[in-house]
């Protein structure tokens, strides 16, 4: 395992993160036993990095975390976790108020509600689960958030921006006022590359590269047939529903063709992008079993991605918005 600095904090990451989201029963039936050895397994090869948030089941992926971290002997694993606003931005929204989303009385029952679930003293970095484009300016969140790291209750600030809005988190970037911005990035979803990793690399902001799968698809392994598989009321089935599963996977189709003369899969042409950009402290993949642990952390190995294929994935850009 490879490890990147984690913007100003002094954090060495593991470049792989678990990304906890799975685990909390949204996408699909899960084992709770079999959570704590994925990621037992996932901390034993090198993983130090896991990103949960109350959203994630109600709560229910920071227990099974918290059931993780208990049974485990070994080296420091840094939590990052999220509270949701009190009224989520509504997509169509431009600019969505920032302001009062996120009210001291409503940070501190979130963070006190995380410690418990976690089962620590203090969470390593605490994200807001949203955003908008005047957060740098409304600032009534980060007078909340910065008492609680006084009192010891958490260590870092972190900002989850809305997806599909990397432009928002620029000027917070810029300006270094949280350790961290996670955003969507993947072989589809690049618009970050534009301004955001410029100006985290300006300021010193950490990255987290959510979705580098594209929530499965640049798995590559789909087929016609597979969203007929997907667990009725689940994420992906709910993500993918209509018409967008089979534009889905023509846009993948073509992707395959792309890569195939580098890359034996798909999977590993989608990780080794992201991990190709310096402004990335990490991505965090979602990972339900050991084998996917395996499969996701062998691409840390520094592999150069080549210079003339990522110069043609611009034109398979592909923004939009499944998650409404």
């Amino acid at each position: 395992m490879r490890y990147r600095d984690f913007g100003r904090t002094g954090w060495k990451v593991s470049e792989i993160g678990f990304g906890a989201w799975q685990i909390g029963g949204q996408w699909g039936k899960v084992d709770d036993a079999a959570s704590v050895r994925t990621l037992l397994h996932a901390f034993e090869r090198g993983i130090n990095f896991v990103d949960t948030a109350e959203l994630y089941g109600a709560g229910h992926s920071e227990t099974v975390i918290g059931r993780a971290l208990r049974q485990w002997t070994g080296g420091r694993i840094l939590v990052a976790t999220k509270a949701q606003p009190t009224v989520w931005p509504d997509p169509d929204d431009p600019a969505p108020p920032v302001r009062g989303r996120f009210p001291d009385w409503h940070l501190r029952r979130n963070v006190e509600a995380s410690l418990r679930r976690l089962g620590v003293e203090r969470i390593d970095l605490f994200q807001l689960h949203s955003w908008g484009p005047l957060g740098h300016v409304e600032l009534d969140w980060l007078e909340t958030l910065n008492d609680l790291r006084a009192e010891g209750k958490i260590d870092q600030i972190g900002v989850s921006l809305r997806d599909n809005h990397p432009e928002e988190g620029v000027a917070l970037a810029r300006l270094g006022l949280v350790a961290s911005e996670q955003v969507i990035f993947n072989l589809f979803e690049q618009p970050p590359r534009d301004a955001l990793f410029p100006a985290a690399i300006s300021g010193g902001t950490g990255i987290i590269a959510r979705v580098p799968l594209d929530s499965g698809s640049l798995v590559g392994a789909w087929t016609a047939d597979s969203y007929a598989g997907f667990q009725p009321g689940s994420q992906p089935h709910q993500m993918f529903r209509g018409d967008r599963f089979a534009e889905t996977l023509a846009r993948v189709d073509a992707l395959k063709a792309e890569v195939a003369p580098y890359y034996a899969t798909l999977a590993e042409a989608a990780m080794r992008y992201v991990l190709a950009h310096e402004a990335v402290s990490l991505l965090i993949p979602g990972m339900k079993t050991p084998e996917e642990v395996d499969l996701n952390i062998r691409y840390s190995d520094g592999a150069q991605f080549p210079q003339e294929l990522l110069d043609r994935l611009p034109r398979h850009a592909w923004v939009r918005n499944f998650y409404t």
